[in-house]
This record gives C-alpha cells, structure tokens and sequence, in this order.
C-alpha cells in the first residue's frame, strides 16, 4: 500500500510540474542582472560618501603639510582646539537650548563621565599620529595606521555584536593589500619618507593612536545609532575644547607664539578647520548609514588623493602602481559594502552598556535568542525562494 502511494504521490508531482506555464518558472540571473544586483544605487551612494569623508581628510593633510613645512608652524593641539571650539558653538548650544531628556544638562547628568572618556580618547588619538609624523617614516606611518581596522573588527564584534561573513573579511584583506602597494610605490619612486629618527617610538605612537582610533569610532557609531548624532558632536565640542585648552596651554604656548601670523597662514588655519569641521559633522552620517569597520575602509584612499594632490604641488613623481592601488581598495570597498552585516542583538546586553548604573534583572527567555538583522551595509539581502519544496 504504502509504495503505491508513493509512486501516485510522485507522478502527481511530476505531472503537476509538467503542467505549470512557461512563465511562471523563473529563469536564472544572467551576468548582467547579478552585476547590477551588486552595483546598486544603495552601494554607488555609500562609495560615494566614503570618498568625499577621504576628501576631507585629504584637505586637513594637504593644509596640516603647509604649516609644518611651509610656514614651520608645528601646532597640532591648537588646530584640534579650533575644530572643538566649532563643535562647542555649533552642536554643544543646540544641545544647551534643547528641552527635556535631551538638554545639555539632563545628558552631562546621565552620562558626563562616560563622555569625558570619550573625549580624552579622541584628543590623544589625532595627537598621537600627527606627533609620529616626527620620528618614524612616512611608510610606516601609513601601514600602522591601518592597525584602527582590526580593533574596529573586534570591538564591533564583542561589544556592538556585529557579524560578518567571509566576504566581508576577503573585502578587508583586499583594502589592506592595496595600502601594501601604495607604500611600495612610495619606496620605488623615492618619495620623501621623513626623518625615520626613533623609528621604534614613532611606531608605537602610531599603534596607540590607531587603537585609540577604533576605539573612538566604535563608541561613535553606537551612539549616532542608539542615542543621537548631535549628542555625540555635542559633547565632543564640550570635552574636547576643554581638554585640548588645557593640553595646548601646557605644550604648545611657546610653537604658538613663534607662528609668523599674516593671510595666508590664516587662510590655512581657516581651511583645516573647515575640513576638520566637516569630517566630524559628516561622518556620523556615513556611520549610521554603513558602518565604522566600512568608513575605515574608505578612508584608506585619502593617501591617494593627498598624492595626486602633491603631483602638482609638491612635484611627487608618479608611478603606475598609485593607481592600482585606488582601483584594488575600491575593489575590496566594493566586496565589503556588497554584502551586509547583522547585528546579534541580545537585549540584556544592549541594557547593561546603555545603563551600567542600574541593576540588570534577567528576563526569562521561552528559547534561544534569533538574531535580529541589521543591514549596516547596504540593503535587506532577499533569498530566493526554492522552486519546489519537499515538505
């Protein structure tokens, strides 16, 4: 009995299949549909945002560079304090004439220490790398400064709970082998590499700066996307113009009073804080719309445009090998934004790092905890459904 059912139950799948109209069987992608799949308009516009953020740190290089060799302005502290001091008039006194849970003192009542920390880390970070530009060599400096990119990774992974699926790891690896052959067309063509005295402590300074780096846009892109955008520039404004006073009082009165002032200092001034200004108001933008590990990965191509800026205003000579590495870090931009990550959200944990001043009472579960998905990438991923089911 039981066979016969069986061979009936499959001639009448069968027979069923056979019958179906032709197009209601759906032909598989072609080649072209799968690329276009790929370059959306969602990964276009987050490409595109990453590169006007390198842009940015294009110009604060390019003006930092004229003030040190130029004009022999060395004041790294002071040109931190006046991007704070924009931060502080423009973000922390909208925050000083918000009303309710919102308002400048309601926050500082809440979470001012937690904010001071941050501050302090994002000061000594942009101090630490600009400092080791002084003892340790250009080259160095650029392939330390990618050591931000795995804490980025496992910072996420530990304390934003992000997970990533292999393609996304290809997508690192690809980006950091095009920062190898960028530094060794800086070696082949003899590019200025600095004065390399103390190598080993300016490699360290780049090492702490980097991680203190990640550890700043891990804290970033959590609070733009649980808390507020304004908040986290707010407070930045507020801590860091008053850290970097009292750091730029201390350290650097004396660069300072040796600066030959006129307009064109001036302007260089105006510009780096310019740029400076905006990389801080927009990156919390790109960050919420991707991801910090993603607009890490961008911002690897500023070395790029610094160069082909110096092309014409420093005379660098040009290599080939330049360009291959633009296209192979946008090539490992695009395998990293093409596929997105999720977020494992438990929670509890969620509610000990926003409140690690209250008591966390345990809920009870009815089964394991499923991952909610958060496409930090690009878009919601759509699996295609099987053409026949067995049920």
């Amino acid at each position: 009995f039981f066979p016969q059912m069986i061979s009936s139950q499959q001639n009448h799948v069968v027979n069923t299949i056979e019958t179906m109209p032709p197009e209601t069987i759906t032909a598989s992608p072609t080649l072209v549909q799968r690329i276009r799949k790929v370059f959306s308009r969602e990964l276009l516009v987050t490409l595109a945002l990453g590169q006007v953020l390198s842009l940015l740190v294009c110009g604060i290089g390019l003006t930092s560079k004229y003030l040190a060799h130029e004009y022999h302005a060395n004041t790294p502290v002071f040109q931190s304090f006046l991007n704070y001091i924009l931060l502080f008039l423009v973000y922390t006194t909208t925050l000083a004439v918000r009303q309710g849970e919102e308002n400048l003192l309601a926050i500082l009542k809440r979470r001012w220490w937690k904010y001071m920390i941050l501050g302090l880390i994002d000061i000594e970070a942009n101090y630490l790398v600009i400092k080791a530009y002084q003892y340790t060599t250009l080259a160095s400096v650029q392939l330390l400064d990618c050591f931000t990119i795995p804490v980025v990774l496992l910072l996420s992974w530990f304390f934003l709970l992000v997970r990533y699926k292999a393609v996304h790891f290809v997508g690192v690896g690809v980006c950091l082998l095009g920062i190898g052959c960028m530094v060794g067309a800086d070696v082949l063509v003899g590019r200025q590499q600095g004065l390399g005295d103390h190598k080993l402590l300016g490699d360290l300074l780049v090492l702490g700066g980097a991680m203190l780096y990640g550890i700043s846009n891990v804290c970033e892109e959590f609070i733009v996307k649980n808390l507020s955008r304004v908040e986290f520039l707010g407070m930045m404004g507020l801590f860091g113009s008053f850290f970097s006073g009292i750091q730029l009082a201390i350290m650097e009165h004396k660069e300072l009073l040796k600066v030959q002032w006129d307009w064109q200092i001036g302007l260089l001034y105006i510009g780096f804080s310019a740029c400076m200004f905006g990389l801080y108001s927009f990156m919390p933008v790109v960050i919420r719309r991707t991801s910090a590990t993603s607009v890490n990965l961008s911002l690897l191509t500023a070395d790029l445009y610094s160069l082909f800026c110096g092309l014409f205003l420093f005379q660098y000579k040009f290599s080939g090998l330049y360009l291959l590495s633009f296209v192979i870090i946008i090539l490992g931009l695009v395998f990293y934004t093409s596929s997105s990550t999720y977020v494992a959200q438990d929670p509890r944990v969620y509610k000990h790092f926003r409140n690690a001043g209250h008591p966390i009472t345990d809920t009870p579960t009815l089964g394991p905890l499923e991952p909610s998905v958060t496409y930090t990438s690009l878009r919601q991923e759509i699996e295609e459904e099987p053409r026949i089911r067995v049920a």
